[in-house]
C-alpha cells in the first residue's frame, strides 16, 4: 500500500498545503502535484465529481506523488466506503456536530477491529491481487486519514466530545458554512464567527490534534500563525493570485 506522505508529514510536525479540486481533471491534479503541492482534496460534496471521476483523480494522483483525498457528499458508510475503495488515502467527511456524527464517520473509514467499512478486492487493496486482505485491512487502518469538518455553530458545543473520539487524524473549520449558522452567511471575520473559529483552533490544538483551515495567499500567514497545519486553498482563489502577480507584472 502506497506511503500516505500528507499524513506522514502532519505526524511529523510538519504541515501540508492542498488544493480543493472541484472538476474532474487530471491534468490539474498532475499540475498541483508538480507545482509544489502535498495534498488535493477531490470535492465529492460540490458540484460533479462521480466516484468514477475520483478513481481517475486518485489516478493521477499517485503518478506525481501527491496525496488524493476526497471530500465525500455526506457522513454515510456507502459513500465513505465507495470513494476510499478508488484507492483515496483520506477522507474529510462534511457537517461533523456531535461526537455521534464523529464515531460513524470513524468507523466508516476504518475495518475491523477499528470499524466496519467493507472490505473487498478493491483498486485500494490492488484489486486483491497484492496478497491477503487481512495486512492491507490492518495497513489501510494506520494510512488512511479521517478529518471532521466542523462546519455548524452547534460543533463548537460539542468540539469536546468529537476531540474525544478515538480515529480522527485531523479536525478541519469549514469557515463558510460555519459563519452562515451563525448568521452571518459568508462573512468568517465578522467578531462572533472569528472568535468562535480561534477558540475552536485552540482547544483542537489543546487535545494534541491537528487543526485544518483553507486559506488565501492573503490570509495563509494568519491561518498557520493559529496553528493550522493543515492548510488547503480553492482552485478559483489560486487561480486568481497568479492572474493578480501576472497582471501587476504588466510593462
Amino acid at each position: 500500500m502506497r506511503t500516505n506522505r500528507m499524513k506522514e508529514i502532519l505526524a511529523a510536525g510538519g504541515w501540508s498545503a492542498g488544493v480543493i479540486i472541484p472538476m474532474a481533471d487530471a491534468q490539474v491534479v498532475e499540475v498541483c502535484g508538480m507545482i509544489g503541492f502535498t495534498h488535493v482534496m477531490i470535492d465529492g460534496e460540490h458540484g460533479h465529481i462521480s466516484v468514477r471521476d475520483c478513481e481517475d483523480l486518485v489516478r493521477a494522483a499517485h503518478v506525481v506523488d501527491i496525496t488524493p483525498i476526497v471530500r465525500v457528499p455526506t457522513n454515510a458508510p456507502h459513500e465513505i466506503l465507495r470513494f476510499l475503495d478508488t484507492g483515496a488515502q483520506g477522507v474529510v467527511i462534511p457537517q461533523v456536530t456531535t461526537r455521534d456524527d464523529a464515531e460513524r464517520a470513524v468507523a466508516a473509514a476504518r475495518y475491523h477491529p477499528r470499524g466496519h467499512r467493507g472490505l473487498a478486492g478493491t483498486r485500494a487493496a490492488s484489486y486483491g491481487l497484492g496478497g491477503p486482505l487481512g495486512p492491507y485491512a490492518q495497513e489501510a487502518n494506520e494510512k488512511v486519514l479521517v478529518t471532521a469538518l466542523i462546519e455548524d455553530v452547534r460543533a463548537i458545543d460539542h468540539l469536546p466530545d468529537i476531540l474525544a473520539v478515538e480515529g480522527l487524524d485531523t479536525i478541519a473549520i469549514g469557515p463558510s458554512d460555519l459563519s452562515q449558522s451563525m448568521g452571518h452567511p459568508g462573512n468568517p471575520k465578522a467578531p462572533p464567527v472569528a472568535r468562535a473559529i480561534k477558540g475552536a483552533l485552540a482547544r483542537i490544538r489543546a487535545a494534541g490534534r491537528t487543526p485544518g483551515m483553507p486559506a488565501t495567499a492573503d490570509t495563509l500567514g494568519e491561518v498557520v500563525g493559529n496553528g493550522c497545519r493543515y492548510v488547503y486553498t480553492h482552485l478559483p482563489r489560486l487561480l486568481s493570485s497568479g492572474a493578480a502577480a501576472f497582471f501587476l507584472a504588466r510593462p
